[in-house]
């Protein structure tokens, strides 16, 4: 393994290692240049294991599956499920497709940036909530929508963003 992580945690070290021994298990070994073929598993397998790829998860796997870290770059920019920066522990996403934004996503957004005092794709200061914006969920009948981690909140207003983050228990 080449990990550069010097100033990492002993809780990151950890990681690495075990992304490491992930990546010695793919069936790459008898044709590195399939290693491509396996870059995107291997990113999802990064970010549920650290949360989000930083600039030195994302050289490890470049280094580790013989590609180029702009290689790598490349799939996690373009890929929005992907992300370089970390996301709070909870994640608010309101739908901004077509239903949910004819019926008031837009104000349900801006409220949750003016109580949260972050802008769309940001994590708050303390590290508790990111907020993002999704184009569909698929629950147009309850536009709009907001989904908090793995909650589904229909029907929403701006009035009820003071009640959906009251109910966010850490």
């Amino acid at each position: 393994m080449s990990c550069q992580c010097g100033n990492a945690t002993p809780a990151d070290r950890a990681k690495f290692e075990e992304l490491g021994k992930y990546i010695s298990s793919l069936p790459i070994a008898e044709n590195p240049s399939r290693s491509r073929g396996f870059l995107i598993q291997t990113l999802h397998r990064a970010q549920s294991m650290f949360g989000y790829l930083p600039e030195e998860v994302q050289k490890f796997v470049a280094a580790e599956l013989k590609i180029s870290p702009a290689d790598v770059y490349g799939v996690i920019s373009f890929y929005s499920f992907f992300t370089d920066k970390p996301l709070g522990r909870h994640k608010i996403n309101v739908c901004t497709g077509t239903a949910c934004f004819v019926k008031g996503a837009g104000k349900v957004l801006e409220e949750f940036k003016r109580r949260l005092g972050v802008s769309e794709g940001e994590t708050t200061a303390d590290g508790r909530f990111f907020l993002g914006a999704l184009r569909c969920v698929g629950a147009c009948s309850l536009a709009p929508v907001v989904m908090v981690d793995d909650r589904v909140y229909g029907n929403m207003t701006a009035e009820k963003v003071a009640d959906v983050l009251a109910q966010i228990a850490d």
